[in-house]
Parts: structure tokens; sequence; C-alpha cells
């Protein structure tokens, strides 16, 4: 039987906006990290001043909560439900490159994330957690016991 959208639990919605989130920032500390590193710069010296820039552990950092987060949400929804949430910071990085790092906004940019942004929202219509093994209750949003 097929069941209808369902309310979208507090702790799963919390969890997908801290991956964006993180996502977003991952992204950014990860640019500003590596700005300053010239075109001809050979690996050795990308490396040096990559390993010596503060963002790039603040980074790092992100990464280790994102995977902790990332495993709390999926312990809570499909990842063919949740996956596509995390799209959203293709918009929350578009925004912030374009006001903070002065980067250019063409049309194509914009219509990509009108794109992921409808897909998006086509998704957030079905229901956050498929039914689970045979016998399961599907309305129970606990993982099953040994």
């Amino acid at each position: 039987m097929q069941r209808g959208p369902t309310k979208l639990p507090a702790a799963v919605a919390g969890g997908l906006i801290l991956a964006v989130v993180l996502d977003t920032f991952i992204q950014l500390a990860w640019k500003q990290a590596v700005a300053p590193v010239p075109d001809t710069a050979s690996v050795a010296a990308t490396a040096r001043a990559v390993l010596s820039s503060p963002l790039f552990y603040a980074a790092m950092l992100a990464f280790a909560a994102q995977l902790w987060n990332w495993m709390r949400v999926l312990a809570r929804a499909d990842l063919s439900f949740a996956q596509p949430f995390t799209a959203l910071s293709y918009l929350s990085v578009l925004v912030l490159s374009w006001l903070l790092l002065h980067e250019r906004l063409s049309i194509t940019r914009l219509v990509g994330v009108a794109f992921i942004l409808s897909g998006v929202f086509c998704i957030s219509r079905t229901p956050f957690r498929t039914a689970g093994p045979a016998g399961a209750d599907p309305g129970n949003s606990s993982p099953p016991r040994p």
C-alpha cells in the first residue's frame, strides 16, 4: 500500500538544515584556503600553503561534523529522500559566493539552481521513510533491534 506524505520529524529537518549549512561552510572555507595559492604553484607548494591555512583545518573539522550529522539523518530517513535536500547547498554556495567572494552570477547558473530547487520540491512531496523489511511497522521510525 502506498503511503502519502508524512510530517517530517524535527530531527530529520534539523539534520538536513545542518547538512546544508555545514556543506556551504566547507565549500566556502575550502575556496578561501586555496585562494592565495597561485595557479602556477607546484604540488608541494600548494600542499604547504593549504596545510598552513586555518581555514583548511576548519573545513576538516566541519567534514567530521558533517559525517556525524549525516549518520544521524540517515538513521531516521531514506537516503533517496535525504540526499536531494543537500542540493540546497548549491543555492547557498551560489548566493554566498556572490555576496562574500564577489563571484559572477550568470543566467545559466541561476536557471540551473532553479532546476535543482524544483527537483528538491518534488522530492519533498514524497514520504520521508519507506517501509522497512517485511513485517516491520512502517510507522516505526526506530531501527529494528537484533
